[in-house]
């Protein structure tokens, strides 16, 4: 049956940070949305689809604005019940909250109740796509793919590995996590809409050896995501340098063991040299930007200006970043340009949240817009959702001026409703 989805549309023709940003997307004032099958079957002007559909269901949603659905592009969902803890710096907040907590992930129950209660996090904002570190134990990536599927989102993740500079109960081995993760990904890889990711957490927790068996995994699998951290704290980045001398710099030590390419994710990616920007850009690989992490952990300020040479996605990294909302997400964002001296428009904030991380996702075409044949994941948020909102957008003069206190105010209360795969989360 096929199901018509009314409001108001944005729809990206074009990167809002290669052309001018308002003249990236097409607004409809009255637009609708056909979708079948879990598909988007047409869009465009609300008349003009009623009467190509005339036995079509209606959702009518008035003057809230449909999105595709948010897609989160770095996270961590064993972290979900540490967020927000309290911490110095990355090793300590490791330490202290993280290690501890994952170690928790050898039992199979835990693992399956937190996944399940991170996406329904998610959705509750908005957010309908997911690419998530696991823990080291295998058992929390079938979690994690299993209430993805039982909910029917696209996501991605993967085994985190780890054979040093870990607690010993969350140390695997070169070995095993090679053996591990293959199996992991002969499983899940391209079931329904999971994608398995090579994942290593980063350098200093994996030696030598492991980086070198999960590059050859990924050479063997090379249509498959690997996700990571790069440069992320000063201290981090000396520590790297410590542990591989040899390295010209921190992504020298992924790029000598088979672990950099176009299907890489770089997580915040925030003290770059020249040359890691340069390769980065040249084999069009993707840098992650982690904003409320980043201010949270008090990493530094990530250069938006890398949107401009390469492909950059956004994401929450919760529990290091402290909301599950990528509203927040963007109002960070724009909170750290700022401080770089330069004010990101709202189209390139939504692009941000959407498209650009569904291209870092490598799933441009699939998900994070509103074009037809893609999936109809959707978001549809409601301008007015608090008073506070409510009256500055009544003084907006055209739509990014409407959409942007949602932006920087808006939080799952601005979320009316949610589709995946075109199904509502919530009764229309």
């Amino acid at each position: 049956m096929t199901t018509l989805i009314l409001g108001q549309l944005l729809r990206f023709h074009a990167d809002p940070f290669a052309v001018p940003p308002a003249e990236a997307a097409r607004h409809e004032r009255r637009g609708a949305v056909a979708v079948r099958d879990g598909r988007i079957l047409a869009v465009g002007d609300a008349d003009a689809i009623r009467a190509a559909h005339p036995e079509a269901a209606v959702e009518d949603h008035g003057d809230a604005l449909i999105l595709p659905g948010f897609v989160d592009a770095h996270m961590h969902y064993p972290q979900t019940a540490i967020v927000a803890s309290w911490g110095k710096r990355l090793i300590d907040w490791l330490n202290t909250y993280t290690f501890p907590e994952e170690a928790r992930f050898g039992d199979p129950g835990f693992a399956a109740e937190i996944a399940g209660r991170t996406l329904d996090l998610a959705l509750a904002h908005g957010t309908t796509s997911l690419c998530s570190f696991c823990t080291i134990h295998p058992g929390s990536v079938d979690a994690w793919f299993k209430a993805a599927a039982e909910r029917g989102m696209r996501v991605w993740g993967g085994k985190t590995c780890m054979d040093r500079n870990a607690p010993d109960d969350l140390r695997d081995t070169a070995r095993s996590a090679y053996d591990d993760s293959k199996r992991l990904l002969e499983r899940w890889h391209g079931q329904g809409r999971a994608g398995y990711v090579v994942t290593p957490r980063f350098s200093p927790t994996s030696t030598p050896d492991q980086l070198d068996a999960l590059g050859a995994l990924w050479g063997e699998h090379p249509d498959c995501l690997m996700q990571t951290h790069l440069s992320e704290q000063h201290d981090e980045v000396h520590w790297v340098k410590d542990l591989f001398p040899g390295a010209r710099d921190y992504l020298d030590t992924y790029e000598r063991h088979g672990l950099l390419g176009a299907r890489g994710l770089y997580g915040h990616a925030i003290h770059l040299q020249e040359r890691e920007r340069d390769r980065l850009a040249e084999v069009g690989a993707a840098a992650i930007h982690c904003p409320t992490s980043n201010t949270f952990i008090g990493s530094g300020l990530f250069d938006m200006g890398l949107a401009r040479r390469m492909t950059v996605g956004l994401a929450t990294d919760t529990g290091g970043g402290s909301s599950f909302s990528m509203l927040r997400t963007m109002a960070a964002a724009y909170e750290v340009a700022q401080l770089r001296s330069s004010a990101l428009h709202p189209a390139q904030l939504l692009w941000l949240a959407t498209e650009g991380s569904a291209r870092a996702l490598h799933a441009e075409g699939r998900i994070g817009t509103l074009e037809p044949g893609t999936e109809a994941d959707l978001a549809v948020l409601d301008l007015a959702s608090t008073p506070a909102i409510a009256q500055r957008a009544a003084r907006a003069g055209d739509v990014w001026e409407a959409a942007f206190p949602t932006i920087m105010m808006g939080d799952d209360r601005a979320v009316r409703q949610v589709y995946v795969a075109g199904w509502a989360l919530r009764p229309a």
